[in-house]
């Protein structure tokens, strides 16, 4: 058995095959519709897939505004973010968030389900959040993907 015949095949940014993914968020829980969708920006379900390539796919996720959240979480869970001043530290529960900008709530999830390097930051920037039913990407002629 020749061994020098099995070569492991690495994807590069010229042969990677990115396609767009419409995501459905309508009634998803949110901690398991982000695991899965941080999985198809990583690209771990293509089998070419290489840790230290964007092998992911673009994603598309509509109807943010109909997430749910289990238990308690919609009062009890807290968003912290901070200004950059002194004193500026401001807290936000997930309603509060849901009623002014609902879409930061699925970005929030899979931002921290990405790697938190170089490569994690250009990952974040293949996903697109839409709080309607509505999305400007119809000229890429997505694919829907029910979870």
């Amino acid at each position: 058995m020749n061994t020098l015949s099995f070569k492991t095949i690495s994807a590069n940014k010229e042969t990677v095959q990115k396609d767009w993914i419409v995501v459905d968020a309508q009634g998803e829980v949110l901690g398991r519709l982000a695991s899965q969708i941080a999985r198809l920006i990583r690209g771990k379900h293509k089998t070419n897939f290489t840790p230290h390539v964007d092998c992911g796919d673009n994603v598309i996720v509509i109807n943010a505004d109909k997430v749910r959240l289990t238990g308690s979480k919609l009062t009890d869970k807290v968003y912290v973010r901070h200004t950059g001043y002194p004193g500026g530290q401001r807290f936000a529960t997930p309603r509060l968030l849901l009623e002014k900008h609902p879409e930061r709530i699925i970005e929030h999830a899979v931002k921290g389900m990405l790697p938190k390097n170089r490569l994690g930051r250009r990952l974040y920037t293949n996903l697109y959040v839409y709080a309607g039913g509505q999305h400007p990407h119809e000229a890429q002629q997505p694919k829907a993907v029910k979870f």
